[in-house]
């Protein structure tokens, strides 16, 4: 209720078109999701979701406790989803994970100052990326997946190809 007082008044002092459609999806969408499941695996805060379109029914889940959840969505009442596998590598907290294009690659940043490339497939390691000086928070893949880009707090962002 309160999200959608403070959009309609946003929408009041600057009524446009797009931001009348926005709002429109906006009300649909919160009026229309219900919590649906509740995925229990990490030991640590999850600190990041990624999601492919390739894939509806996998979900990636990145956590303090230095690790990567592939889930595989079930939607049965009693248990949404369950682990496949934990993708293990990382000394130091997960920050951030996506998922390439093509959904066969997940890419990660952590707290140990590394990158990781993952094989979702084996569920290994592909590529060790090295180079920031401090923890890495932020990490995307190109959209054609030939390049990768991570920031971190040593100030600095990186292209890697």
């Amino acid at each position: 209720q309160c999200e959608r007082y403070r959009e309609d008044s946003a929408l009041r002092q600057n009524p446009t078109p797009s931001t009348f459609l926005g709002a429109s999806i906006l009300a649909k969408m919160t009026e229309q999701m219900t919590v649906r499941g509740t995925l229990k695996g990490h030991s640590g805060w999850v600190t990041q979701i990624a999601t492919t379109p390739q894939f509806p029914d996998m979900i990636l889940s990145a956590s303090r406790d230095k690790t990567i959840i592939m889930w595989k969505l079930t939607r049965d009442e009693t248990n949404y989803g369950i682990p496949q596998r934990a993708l293990r590598g990382h000394s130091h907290f997960v920050s951030d994970v996506v998922i390439s294009s093509d959904g066969q690659f997940a890419l990660s940043g952590s707290w140990d100052g590394t990158l990781r490339l993952w094989d979702l497939t084996t569920g290994t390691t592909t590529r060790r990326f090295v180079g920031h000086t401090k923890d890495v928070l932020s990490v995307a893949f190109s959209a054609d997946n030939r390049q990768i880009v991570s920031g971190s707090r040593d100030k600095t962002i990186k292209l890697w190809n």
